[in-house]
């Protein structure tokens, strides 16, 4: 299923106009990849760079073909950790966040701790 145009500009208007919405494009797109959904976190990144610094510009940043960039954040994409790094490197940058991760319990972990 391909996105519409509406959706598109929409998400491109809200970056634009919204810093924390950038924001959170790019938490969920790091909790996706380290949840084990890298392919709805590439395509949030894609949308990510196109609301924001562009394709033509990360190109540029990462010293990496433009069109390669593309196509490692399609969804059937395969960036290497050393591009995923570089990305968001520069993404971090262009937003001024830092990205912190907690490594918490999961559900079924908390459960065999109360079961005990």
């Amino acid at each position: 299923m391909s996105l519409t145009r509406d959706y598109l500009e929409t998400v491109n208007k809200r970056v634009k106009q919204d810093s924390e919405f950038a924001k959170a494009l790019l938490d969920e797109a790091t909790y996706l990849f380290l949840n084990g959904e890298p392919e709805t976190a590439r395509l949030i990144l894609r949308d990510l760079i196109n609301s924001t610094i562009g394709f033509e510009e990360l190109a540029i940043q990462t010293a990496k073909p433009s069109k390669s960039l593309h196509r490692m954040l399609s969804a059937k994409g395969n960036p290497t950790m050393d591009n995923l790094t570089a990305i968001y490197s520069v993404l971090r940058k262009a937003l001024n966040v830092n990205i912190a991760v907690t490594i918490t319990p999961s559900s079924e972990q908390q459960n065999q701790i109360l079961n005990v």
